[in-house]
């Protein structure tokens, strides 16, 4: 098995093997391409996207600067996603995000990861897991998602929270490390932000 066969199999791989180098290097011009548009330039960011991820939905939208270890080769977006600025996508294999999912600004998603022995990680050796972020999910500003994780439909990840472990579907949960708060209940049904009422 080759080295770049080994970023999708959670392997040990050494990332800076000349055929990875040179197919990553590619995929990072065109993300800096995208980061150099204008905020006139929808179109063109658009047909950029469209070009740079794995699969990505109508409707999405990416506030500059967006930051990818592979520009977005390994990213599998649905439709109608929204990321603030600075979303962070260490995509060296898959992260799927389903639609109508919303990034807060500074928030980083992690599929890479380095072993705990001093010995290997001298070596410059890399594993890597997909994450997995259900529908209609938001994710608070400066949330961390780490490599190996699944977040269920409609939950609520807290600002600055880092997720370690896979959170269940319609729940709020938040902290370091990120735990379930609540359900998603009645309450939120009826007021929008503490005593806020929802009044649409």
């Amino acid at each position: 098995m080759t080295e770049k066969e080994k970023m999708h199999t959670g392997d040990l791989y050494l990332p800076n093997d000349e055929s990875i180098l040179e197919e990553q290097l590619k995929c990072l011009d065109r993300l800096y391409d995208f980061n150099m548009t204008r905020p006139t330039e929808m179109e063109k960011r658009e047909k950029l996207l469209k070009e740079m991820f794995a699969e990505i939905g109508e409707g999405c939208y990416i506030e500059p600067p967006f930051h990818a270890n592979w520009g977005g080769k390994n990213v599998h977006f649905g439709k109608n996603v929204y990321a603030n600025f600075n979303l962070t996508m260490v995509d060296d294999t898959h992260i799927y995000v389903g639609d109508a999912v919303m990034f807060g600004p500074n928030v980083c998603v992690a599929t890479a990861g380095h072993p705990i022995l001093p010995e290997l990680r001298e070596k410059a050796y890399q594993y890597n897991f997909p994450v997995k972020i259900g529908k209609n999910c938001w994710i608070g500003a400066g949330a961390v998602i780490v490599p190996g994780v699944t977040i269920g439909e409609n939950t609520v990840i807290g600002a600055g929270s880092v997720v370690t472990k896979d959170i269940p579907a319609n729940v709020v949960a938040v902290g370091n490390p990120c735990k379930v708060l609540r359900e998603i209940n009645e309450h939120d049904k009826e007021f929008y932000f503490k005593d806020r009422r929802i009044n649409l």
